[in-house]
């Protein structure tokens, strides 16, 4: 990258606009994620292992299926192939990648009727106290290749990058790989491999491979990967021996290093405000690098952006993925400094700031939170103007939950509740400053409808909160959103209000200095 930062960051901000009208297409090995959240309060007479009282569970898509959330995030048309068990599991996963707004006709049941993959984790406080594959590991048959080729000829058409998402599984034979690579190379199609392998003369031909410093290290016969100048010693044996035209190493909360046929490497580095979680963050880069590719963007600049989107989701709970949202934030609010000469490094750093999501959005997060055995808690209100009431209240919401979700009454709404005068403040300008506070993780708008009577009862139906808050002197019984709240085994807690705090005294005060 050259030119001008402000030139720089411009055109990686175009990039990343961009790819809401690309398609990339993912192959790989698709697995069902299931996580079994409940509580423990004894151990089993028979035998001295803790009894798991199940509350709920939840399902996503993993594996291959990862990246294809995260291309769906990206606001990417993406495609799959992939290979499901003919069992509930397996439709379970159709039905899934539906919802993602994916076309489920890429996977292919399976000839020889393997069970789907499905990896179950069950969890009480927090703790993760059990996790079961249930997985037939080998190659697909020569039917189910010849099928997921067919899907490829027309999926191809139109696509601006694939990612083969090799989870060791089965899915991604050798011939598969070979045959996907040629056809995308004759498209002109660059193929971005997120591998398992170890042996990466299978991926020959590729145009990048993703590996992670682990993987780097046991493709080239165990070499040492700490450092900058290892890893990139370790790339180029690696580029050599298997015939892949460059390495993108991802390297969790240290960044990632691009080593390319020519030139020095480059070095990316990630500064997350915290780390808490680097599982899936390689999905998020591989699906992140692809989308830019599709968009125009050279290797550098795709690095950097994944680069970016990878710092937003180590930063979360559990395997999450990335929001076009998010990282179109993050190139506008972040002191991104960027280098262009070779061995050049971008720098990614921010202070705390929740995200601004509508009411499918936080389903999503809050259903990842729960199944990460987090405890989503919720309020709602107006916050014309914050005053010390509020954040007294919202610091006291938050010490009783794990994440705090704001649901932020609408300018129309506020007005039907406070009159023609109010708000003071619009609605973006409120959540913008509510996201900023340390105690709120997630701010969502809602009451433009006039129908949902100004009660966030809509909302707390699509997140089911483990925990209610409302703030004042009610009684459970009088609130119309208890019921809701108990019916999936939510709690409601009344929260003391600061006195000698109010919004309406402030207007008031306000305006009488004014007078």
């Amino acid at each position: 990258m050259t030119g001008d930062r402000k030139d720089v960051l411009a055109d990686l901000q175009n990039i990343v606009a961009a790819m809401q009208h690309k398609t990339v297409l993912v192959a790989g090995d698709i697995m069902l994620d299931r996580f079994v959240y409940g509580d423990v309060h004894r151990v089993s007479p028979e035998s001295p292992v803790p009894v798991l009282t199940i509350g709920h569970e939840n399902f996503m898509p993993g594996g291959a299926g990862n990246v294809l959330a995260n291309l769906c995030g990206l606001g990417v048309k993406a495609h799959l192939l992939s290979v499901i068990g003919p069992d509930a599991e397996g439709e379970k996963l159709r039905a899934l990648v539906a919802e993602k707004g994916a076309d489920p006709s890429g996977l292919v049941v399976a000839a020889d009727r393997r069970p789907t993959t499905v990896k179950t984790r069950f969890l009480a406080a927090h703790q993760q106290l059990l996790r079961t594959d249930y997985e037939r590991v080998s190659d697909i048959d020569e039917k189910d290749e010849s099928a997921l080729l067919a899907q490829a000829e027309k999926f191809l058409q139109g696509c601006g990058a694939v990612v083969l998402s090799d989870y060791g599984k089965g899915t991604m034979t050798p011939s598969l790989i070979e045959a996907l690579i040629k056809k995308a190379g004759k498209a002109g199609i660059p193929v971005l491999v997120d591998p398992k392998k170890t042996d990466y003369r299978i991926y020959r031909g590729a145009d990048i491979v993703t590996p992670n410093r682990k993987e780097l290290s046991e493709a080239t016969g165990g070499m040492p990967t700490r450092t900058d100048g290892e890893v990139a010693a370790a790339a180029r044996k690696l580029m050599k021996e298997s015939g892949i035209g460059s390495v993108v190493a991802t390297r969790s909360q240290d960044g990632m290093t691009i080593i390319q046929a020519r030139g020095e490497p480059v070095h990316l580095r990630t500064e997350a405000l915290e780390v808490f979680d680097v599982s899936g963050a390689g999905d998020t880069v591989a699906a992140t690098l692809a989308a830019a590719l599709a968009s125009g963007a050279d290797l550098i600049q795709a690095a950097t952006i994944a680069n970016a989107a990878g710092g937003i989701v180590v930063a979360k709970v559990g395997t999450a993925a990335i929001r076009h949202v998010e990282l179109v934030a993050a190139l506008n609010r972040r002191d991104v400094s960027l280098q262009a000469r070779p061995g050049g490094r971008a720098v990614v750093s921010a202070a705390h700031q929740g995200m601004i999501c509508d009411a499918d959005e936080a389903a999503e997060y809050a259903q990842r939170w729960r199944a990460r055995g987090l405890k989503v808690g919720f309020t709602n209100g107006c916050f014309d103007i914050l005053h010390p009431g509020h954040v007294n209240y919202l610091n006291a919401a938050r010490g009783r939950c794990d994440r705090l979700i704001i649901g932020l009454n609408a300018d129309e709404s506020v007005r039907r509740l406070k009159g023609p005068s109010r708000p003071v403040n619009a609605q973006d300008a409120r959540a913008a400053v509510l996201a900023a506070l340390g105690a709120v993780d997630m701010v969502v708008i809602f009451g433009n409808d006039a129908q949902e009577d100004d009660k966030p009862i809509r909302l707390i139906e699509k997140l089911h909160p483990d925990i209610f808050f409302k703030g004042g002197d009610y009684a459970e019984e009088s609130l119309p959103e208890a019921p809701v709240v108990r019916s999936y085994g939510g709690t409601v807690q009344i929260m003391p209000l600061s006195e000698g705090h109010s919004t309406s005294e402030t207007i008031r005060k306000m305006k009488g200095r004014v007078a």
